[in-house]
């Protein structure tokens, strides 16, 4: 299902946006010198879907890749995923580690 959202970067209100039944996920950001810090990961309790946040995440990630942006995830649960996809570590700032 997440396959057919949207991801909408709004960088007016600095944060990644993604629609599921009528509800807005949101992952705010900020943006400094070539990195970008994940500061706040927002899923509404009315999205039950198990693999949403996962699936969103996935696409943030993918789109900060295109920008070839280091990212720091100073949000907790962005923190253990990062941990948990190798894939991702990559993007992390040289010396930075999780």
């Amino acid at each position: 299902m997440v396959e057919t959202a949207e991801l909408i970067d709004n960088d007016f209100l600095r944060q990644f946006e993604m629609s599921m039944d009528g509800h807005l996920a949101k992952i705010e950001y900020s943006l400094q010198e070539r990195k970008i810090f994940l500061t706040k990961l927002i899923v509404p309790e009315e999205i039950t879907d198990d693999t949403f946040k996962k699936d969103f995440l996935v696409a943030v990630f993918e789109q900060i890749g295109e920008s070839n942006l280091s990212v720091m995830p100073t949000c907790p649960t962005i923190a253990k995923f990062v941990r948990g996809n190798r894939k991702y570590k990559r993007m992390l700032p040289v010396g930075v580690r999780i």
